[in-house]
Formats: structure tokens, sequence, C-alpha cells
């Protein structure tokens, strides 16, 4: 067993499959003392892996001042805690308002990144979110909705960049989304792909235009828990289309630090 400090973890534990945790995020659960994690999203499968005698908590029913209280407690107890998140902490991941409060009671803090449900959407589908002469932009934000985006991230307004745009917790804003992209000027053939629950085994995938993304959210009865990916990136029939997309890294003509380019045969 290897002995962590005494300091609160705050572990991104990926999209949902346990085997997408990082290398440094298993060792950190396997070795706390105290495991802290957000049960309503975070698997099961992967928190069996603490160490038998940790203490694992649930967070799901706790506020801010409880999480934050526990935490301070058991590090000025001795104690390594994982505070483990879903995904990436550095996205949406509440942790901000943590870490002000542990800084005020000098609690030392380490951040192991994560797997966002964006990328791990993203394999799924089998779809790369930048494409040469295509996009070469992603747009991560989200729908407002009870939580208010400032004005000048209102979606329409960041949707006329017309580049790859990545939607969290927007699943139950589904028109709100389809009316602000319209008004950015964006067709209704764009394509769109939802994935609900990337790398769970009860994963959804709907793929859609932007025409109909709404109903055909509703009929999957996707309401939670899902991305939204739209662009001409997640277009399904680039495949066929590939010779006009492609990169300079890999055109034989094309000269950088590891290879002189040539003239093409």
């Amino acid at each position: 067993m290897k002995r962590l400090e005494a300091k609160v973890y705050i572990v991104g534990a990926g999209p949902g499959d346990p085997d997408l945790i990082t290398v440094k995020g298993q060792q950190v659960l396997q070795n706390a003392d105290v495991i802290l994690y957000t049960d309503s999203l975070v698997s099961e499968e992967l928190i069996a892996r603490a160490r038998p005698d940790a203490l694992v908590l649930k967070s799901s029913g706790m506020d801010l001042q409880q999480i934050v209280g526990l935490m301070v407690a058991h590090v000025r107890g001795g104690k390594s805690v994982a505070r483990v998140h879903t995904g990436d902490p550095a996205v949406y991941g509440a942790v901000f308002e943590q870490m002000a409060m542990l800084k005020k009671e000098k609690i030392p803090v380490e951040i192991i990144p994560g797997v966002s449900s964006v990328f791990a959407a993203a394999a799924v589908l089998g779809a790369e979110l930048t494409i040469p002469e295509l996009t070469q932009t992603l747009i991560l934000t989200r729908a407002e909705g009870r939580t208010p985006v400032p004005e000048k991230e209102k979606l329409r307004e960041l949707a006329a960049h017309q580049t790859t745009i990545a939607l969290f917790l927007s699943a139950t804003l589904t028109k709100k989304v389809v009316n602000e992209l319209l008004e950015a000027g964006w067709s209704e053939d764009t394509p769109v792909a939802v994935v609900q629950k990337a790398t769970w085994p009860e994963q959804k995938i709907v793929r859609s235009t932007l025409k109909h993304l709404d109903e055909e959210m509703r009929k999957a009865g996707i309401r939670s828990h899902a991305m939204i990916l739209a662009g001409w990136a997640l277009d399904p029939d680039l495949y066929e289309q590939s010779e006009a997309y492609r990169s300079k890294l890999y055109d034989p003509s094309f000269t950088h630090g590891y290879r002189k380019g040539g003239n093409a045969s």
C-alpha cells in the first residue's frame, strides 16, 4: 500500500466505464483513507476498488458545507481524502466552491484530471471533432436554464462562429438549443449526435439533424446525463469525403520537424 499525503485529492473518475479512470486517479482511489464520491454519477464498480479498510462516503445527499466539513476534519486528522467526481473536474465539476472553502481552511488540494464525457461521447460515435478544412474549433458550453449564462456567452452568440459545439447539461432544453442555433444561422440539416451515459452499459446514442433533434430525443426518452454534439464534424457521411479533409501532418509533400516533404508520387 502506498501511503498518501494527508490532503484532498480531487479525482476525475472519467465518464462511466471504470477502466477509463487514469492510472494516477486509480492509484489514489486504491490508497486513500477516505473516499467521498458523487454516488449518483460515479460507477460503483470503480468505487469498489478502494481499500477494504477505507471509509467510503456518498455525497449526493450532502450540501457544500457538509462535504467540505468532512474533508477538512479527515485531513486535519491525518487522513488522505479522495473526492471523486465524474468526468473531468475542470468542466462543470462544481469543484471551484469546494476548493475556495478548502483554501480558507488551509487544506492542501491536488487535482487529478479525468476523461471528460465530451471526449467519451466523441469516442463512442467514432468522431473527430476538429476536421481540417471543415472546423478547427470546439466550443464547450451549456444552454441557459436555471443556471444563468453571461450575456456574451448566450448560445446564439457562440453558435455564430459555426464551429463544432458540445453541450453539457442541456438535454431538457433541446427546443431552446434548436431555436438558438437556427437564430445563429445554422441549417436545419446540421448533423447532431446525442450520447446518454457515454461508456456506461445503458448508453444510448441518437443521431439526428437540428430539425428533428427534439423529436428524436423525446422518442429515445433522453432527458438527463446526455452530451449533445452539433456541427458538420458529426456528419456520418464524412468518411466518404475524407480526401477533401486531410490534415497537413501526414501529407507527403508537407515538411515538419521530423520529416522532409517531397513531391507526392
